[in-house]
């Protein structure tokens, strides 16, 4: 892949293109770069990154402005769903030749995300599924292999736990609320079922017509209490503080090697890829998570989506299509990589000879996505899905402080999600 080109034209954008990001590694990188991308486009680069709560607050606080303060804004997968039925976002369709993207090269199920009902409202900007980070070295001397089932994971968790040297086995989302909502939804995954009753289909399941807003949470099932026992052993090899661990906390103390393995997203890597000092640089395995009984692996797909505000000045639309294609196009993704980003949304990158060197990462990705383990239905992205989450976070959580008994934990989630949702979507 070939430097990033400059445009013939520069982009007409007065006072400049407004970018609206996520506070993580990728987009960091993005900002580091700022000055490059400035020549690039020919225009100045304004950019404000928020952590994912506030970004979601901004962005539907900036859809109710008359006109949008941004041209271009990150959006989470989970949240496309709720943006497009509230009218946040410009189909693509509407705003650019979609075949400019080379759509193909998306991971399939980056791309897929990206759509509602049909179309698609943004362009992968990362794709970074959460995999299982484990310490080969600490594997090897201790005999293990890398664990594909959740018996294995919980045998391995056990080998490595060893809390009177101060070390544990595995770090995970238990902090109350959406952390913890996430890794119930993950779970459920591992063992084989989504949060919704999604009809099977090759390779999991259909998310092509949660449009149409037919579906009903499934939590109170077998799965699900199969998915809230496993999480009840994991906490025995988890670190003390674990229920109040969230997105970064679990990755801070493998970094340090305070545990022999983490459930992370790949997005995440850079904080022990790219520090020399860490016992894990140089010595982490990535694997999709470990499947439950007659399950198969799943790679659960996170990541953002760079998306145009549908209450952008028209005049402005031709520029933010422009910077949007730049962004997200192959040169500009392994300039990211180059600079220190983890994930990589484009098959391209992922096998470019100066990607693969720059971290085992791209391979094990690729390799997941060829074999449909990349999967974003752990995840749908329906309008409530964030609610749903929350209440998983909130119900399980009591249930993992020992508060309520596992099926309660579940018929309480039921409930409330249930109730999330009218019944008229029957």
């Amino acid at each position: 892949i070939p430097p990033l080109p400059v445009l013939p034209t520069p982009l007409k954008a007065p006072g400049g293109l407004r970018v609206l990001v996520h506070g993580d590694p990728t987009f960091m990188v993005m900002v580091n770069l700022k000055r490059q991308f400035e020549q690039v486009i020919g225009a100045q680069i304004h950019q404000r990154a928020f952590s994912i709560d506030w970004l979601r607050e901004e962005a539907l606080r900036n859809a109710r402005r008359p006109t949008s303060r941004y041209d271009i804004i990150a959006v989470d997968l989970p949240w496309i769903g709720e943006f497009v039925e509230k009218g946040v976002l410009t189909p693509l369709d509407a705003a650019l030749d979609i075949d400019r993207l080379d759509p193909a090269d998306f991971h399939t199920a980056g791309w897929k995300a990206a759509h509602w009902g049909g179309r698609a409202y943004g362009v992968p900007a990362q794709t970074t599924p959460e995999l299982l980070f484990y310490r080969r070295d600490l594997f090897a001397s201790a005999g293990l292999k890398p664990p594909t089932t959740t018996q294995e994971l919980l045998h391995a968790a056990a080998a490595l736990h060893d809390p009177q040297r101060g070390r544990y086995g595995i770090a995970w989302n238990a902090a109350r609320g959406t952390a913890l909502g996430h890794t119930v939804l993950m779970a459920m995954a591992d063992f084989g079922q989504p949060i919704l009753d999604l009809a099977p289909c090759a390779g999991g399941f259909d998310t092509d017509h949660l449009a149409a807003r037919r579906y009903r949470p499934t939590i109170d099932t077998e799965a699900g209490l199969r998915a809230a026992e496993f999480l009840l052993e994991l906490l025995k090899y988890s670190p003390p503080y674990i229920l109040s661990m969230s997105w970064y906390e679990r990755i801070r103390p493998y970094a340090a090697g305070h545990v022999a393995m983490a459930y992370g997203y790949t997005l995440l890597a850079p904080y022990f890829e790219l520090d020399e000092a860490s016992p894990a640089c140089g010595q982490t395995g990535y694997l999709p998570h470990p499947a439950g009984p007659g399950a198969s692996p799943v790679a659960p797909v996170g990541g953002y989506v760079l998306a145009i505000p549908s209450n952008l000045a028209p005049e402005r639309l031709a520029a933010a299509a422009e910077a949007l294609t730049v962004f997200t196009s192959p040169e500009a993704q392994k300039l990211y990589v180059l600079n220190g980003s983890r994930t990589s949304p484009r098959y391209s990158v992922g096998a470019d000879p100066e990607v693969r060197r720059a971290s085992p990462i791209f391979a094990a990705v690729d390799g997941m996505s060829w074999r449909d383990e990349l999967q974003f239905w752990p995840r749908p992205p329906v309008p409530e899905i964030v609610d749903i989450i929350r209440i998983c976070g909130e119900e399980f959580h009591d249930m993992l402080r020992g508060v309520v008994p596992p099926r309660d934990a579940l018929r309480r989630a039921q409930e409330r999600a249930d109730a999330l949702i009218p019944e008229t979507t029957e």
